[in-house]
């Protein structure tokens, strides 16, 4: 029991992190291209709890994670309102409102990568192994959000960024998708083959990761 309780101390910080900065990055990038919706809601903040979707957040990976045997974990955040039509420029500040959640979770990523490789550096301690952990977790969720919300299908960020870097009649028409996402994204984590195709980039970027930092494997 304590070992559980330990396991979710150490994970939580960098998950609530990962989720909650990804989604105020959102809402800072629109209210600095011209749309103040998200910050008037208050959902410019850290705070997990204006974040949390019932659904999404909660009941959808319980579910997943029952049905799967522990073996695939999906969800999503309650997703922060832009109102696209305030952009002063909206088909082209699309692009950069959608990038800064893979943008903080890049950022996220080097961050305790320098964490993990701090706690390799610094004489070992009571402290070492809890933040090498956590460090280690904070990679790989980072990782994972940002290498599947680039993934070019709406409503994730990388359909949002295809649909600004599209010409206006196939943005349209790829923007059309959106309704149907989901449901798609649930069809292709089931049958495996958004697995298949993530997996190779997430390794891709954890080895450059390594190199860059020098870590151990």
């Amino acid at each position: 029991m304590f070992a559980f309780v330990a396991s979710i101390a150490i994970a939580a910080l960098p998950v609530v992190l990962a989720i909650t900065l990804h989604e105020a990055a959102h809402g800072y990038a629109a209210r600095h291209f011209g749309d103040p919706t998200a910050w008037q809601e208050g959902r410019i903040t850290a705070n997990p709890l204006k974040h949390i979707d019932p659904i999404g957040t909660i009941l959808v990976p319980a579910l997943i994670l029952l049905l799967s045997g522990n073996s695939l974990l999906f969800g999503w955040a309650k997703p922060v309102p832009v109102n696209f039509g305030r952009l002063r420029h909206p088909k082209r500040d699309m692009l950069w409102v959608a990038a800064a959640g893979p943008g903080a979770n890049l950022a996220m990523l080097l961050a305790w990568a320098a964490v993990f490789k701090l706690a390799w550096l610094l004489p070992v301690n009571v402290f070492s192994l809890p933040m090498a952990e956590m460090a280690k977790i904070g990679i790989g969720i980072n990782i994972a959000l940002m290498v599947l919300n680039l993934f070019p299908l709406p409503p994730l960020d990388g359909g949002r960024i295809a649909v600004s870097l599209l010409p206006p009649e196939a943005a349209w028409r790829f923007a059309q998708i959106e309704r149907f996402g989901f449901p798609i994204l649930l069809l292709l984590l089931f049958t495996g083959v958004l697995g298949s195709v993530l997996t190779p980039v997430m390794r891709v970027v954890a080895g450059v990761v390594e190199v860059l930092f020098q870590l151990p494997s």
